[in-house]
């Protein structure tokens, strides 16, 4: 239902940060009055936003749309619709920093509309801390499935303010030390992606609730502006997403903060991700947990068999021993089971998740373990090889479950090159497989 006391629909509308004007506009703010967003349409037809908080500008005229195999939802649009709705709870965390958590927001759908082709809504939702937004594609007509071919989600920054980040599709994935760098040295970077801003602000651009959708890299557009860069499905695949009718895209996040802890202590990627659909969870015990890898790192022991092989029941009945004594709930064992010998990063070896090496004696070790009140925690790589492990997926966790192993730690390492199946790992591929990792589990 709209509500004027936050909804203001403008004509016409002028703003300072902004040398274009703006045909059709519509107003929102946060429930504290702290950030205020604008949604509109240019001399073109094309969408935009921006965001301020506490007057000051966030984000400038920022460009947003889709490109579907049905039609380009960039350009050339009409506001046919407009809803504003609020949301205030108070609900209570199983474990974490903080055992109650506010969830308070406004939110403005605007449906957009192209002649002769399918609609869009754009989604805000606004909390005094920061503002997201997503895409939802209504069931309509000649929208009953599609594919996503480009998003465009821009992130106009309005100065060259330093940033900190580390880059995307590199050969070591997440594996690198953030750096600092000035928009305009940038080229593409994964998310969470921190701003340090000139204006003394702190800003920080995320997403959430990723379901059936590619990961969101960065790009820099221009010496100040970002724009949502979607993972490619795979090497022979350029496409970002087949999808089917009524679907919503993840949350594009903004968040701001006037110090740099704000952003930690800010919930809300946390209350845009979907609720708890486990019901009862009180079986959850988070722990702390130790293991045997690190040996393998400064070279004292090998994943792969022979006389440096770390994975054997003595060697890792010393980490039960020390873990029991010293309050650790679990003990990680990497190289533990058949498909390590060999070229296995590259996809040349077929990893086996209930057939361990000869010197690991997994009954044994199960046993021991309960008797010091610890557990072992499984691990899975698969050298990115995931339909070999989906093959093995219901008798591996079966295999966890009877030698009460509570936890697992699954890897998909590949040098950056050669991928396996060739499906890239943050592309929607790879996050429909790490979802069904989690509803087995």
């Amino acid at each position: 239902m709209n509500n004027p006391i936050f909804l203001m629909l403008l004509v016409a509308l002028s703003c300072a940060c902004s040398s274009k004007k703006e045909q059709q506009s519509v107003r929102l703010t946060s429930p504290g009055d702290q950030l205020k967003v604008v949604v509109g349409l240019d001399n073109d037809q094309r969408p935009f936003y921006q965001a301020f908080y506490k007057e000051e500008p966030v984000v400038d005229t920022s460009y947003l749309g889709v490109i579907l195999d049905k039609g380009d939802l960039t350009s050339g649009l009409k506001i046919v619709s407009v809803d504003t709705s609020s949301f205030d709870e108070t609900w209570e965390q199983p474990w974490g920093e903080e055992r109650w958590i506010r969830n308070n927001y406004r939110e403005l759908t605007v449906g957009f509309q192209k002649d002769g082709g399918p609609g869009l809504n754009l989604v805000f939702r606004l909390y005094d801390q920061g503002v997201a937004f997503r895409y939802v594609f209504p069931e309509s007509a000649g929208l009953e499935s599609f594919t996503v071919l480009d998003e465009q989600s821009e992130f106009n920054l309005i100065a060259d303010h330093p940033t900190w980040s580390i880059p995307a599709y590199g050969g070591n994935r997440y594996e690198y030390i953030y750096q600092k760098k000035p928009v305009s040295d940038l080229d593409l970077v994964h998310t969470p992606f921190t701003v340090e801003a000139t204006n003394g602000l702190y800003y920080h651009i995320h997403e959430a609730a990723l379901y059936d959708y590619p990961s969101m890299v960065l790009k820099r557009k221009d010496n100040h502006t970002l724009t949502a860069d979607l993972v490619p499905l795979s090497k022979t695949d350029p496409s970002k997403a087949y999808l089917e009718a009524p679907f919503q895209t993840p949350w594009r996040t903004v968040q701001v903060g006037e110090k740099p802890g704000d952003l930690i202590t800010n919930y809300m990627i946390l209350n845009l991700n979907e609720p708890n659909k486990l019901g009862d969870v009180s079986w959850v015990k988070p722990g702390k947990y130790m293991g045997v890898w690190w040996e393998m790192f400064i070279d004292l022991g090998t994943w792969h068999q022979g006389p440096k092989h770390a994975a054997n029941t003595k060697n890792v009945k010393k980490y039960i021993d020390f873990a029991g004594k010293h309050g650790f709930s679990g003990v990680l064992v990497e190289g533990w089971n058949h498909g390590w010998d060999g070229n296995w990063m590259n996809g040349g070896t077929r990893f086996d998740f209930t057939r361990p090496y000869p010197d690991y004696d997994i009954e044994e070790l199960s046993r021991y373990a309960a008797e010091k009140g610890v557990y072992l925690i499984g691990h899975h790589e698969t050298g990115a090889n995931t339909e070999n492990y989906e093959q093995q997926l219901e008798p591996a966790y079966q295999y966890l479950q009877k030698y009460g192993m509570k936890a697992v730690k699954t890897g998909y390492v590949e040098n950056g090159d050669t991928l396996p199946n060739g499906y890239y790992h943050h592309g929607q591929y790879f996050v429909k497989h790490f979802q069904s990792l989690f509803e087995n589990a």
